[in-house]
């Protein structure tokens, strides 16, 4: 027995670093950290970015995050028309507003007009303005009772601070739907 467990902990220190080499090997946008409040809330500065957006029926990841990140994905691994597959960025996006809509951060060597054009009209390529968001991380499996609760902590942490915000609130997932551990999720919002 004391054998078996040994490799099982052996085994889950080599899953968790093939997923941190994994995670580190795709590419992020970049930001820069302005200032972090109440060690949990970042503030950081965001530049322009080309992304891949497809509008959803509805805020509730729940209910229409598989049916984003599907309709985007397809983009990225060759519906479009040049057939060209497009390397997975992270985070995926799901802005959740009123008019709720998910995109994908295009890899930086792209500008808008040299991507492809989606085969789906429910995919867009276009561009998202330099933003400053602040942000607030956390683990585990993402879900809309536990985005909602982050959302609720980043509004207490801005009030108290006095620091204005425009909603619509972002959740953003950093990892692959099959990546088990050490999952990473921020809920964010612009100032």
């Amino acid at each position: 027995m004391k054998r078996f467990l040994t490799w099982l902990f052996v085994g889950a220190i080599l899953l968790i670093g093939l997923n941190s080499f994994y995670m580190s090997r795709i590419e992020k946008p970049a930001y820069t950290v302005e200032r972090v409040l109440e060690n949990k809330v970042e503030i950081r500065s965001y530049s322009a970015m080309v992304v891949a957006k497809t509008s959803l029926g509805g805020a509730s990841f729940d209910q229409y995050g598989s049916q984003g990140f599907r309709s985007i994905a397809s983009y990225i691994f060759g519906n479009n028309q040049n057939k060209q597959k497009i390397a997975m960025t992270s985070p995926v996006i799901m802005e959740q507003g009123s008019e709720a809509s998910m995109y994908f951060v295009m890899p930086k060597q792209y500008a808008k007009n040299e991507l492809p054009n989606p085969n789906s009209a429910n995919v867009n390529i276009t561009e998202v303005g330099a933003k400053r968001l602040a942000v607030i991380r956390f683990g585990g499996w993402a879900n809309d009772k536990r985005i909602e609760k982050h959302q609720l902590k980043l509004k207490q942490i801005l009030d108290e601070a006095k620091i204005s915000y425009k909603e619509p609130f972002l959740f953003m997932a950093y990892n692959a739907p099959w990546d088990i551990i050490a999952r990473r999720n921020e809920v964010a919002v612009e100032l």
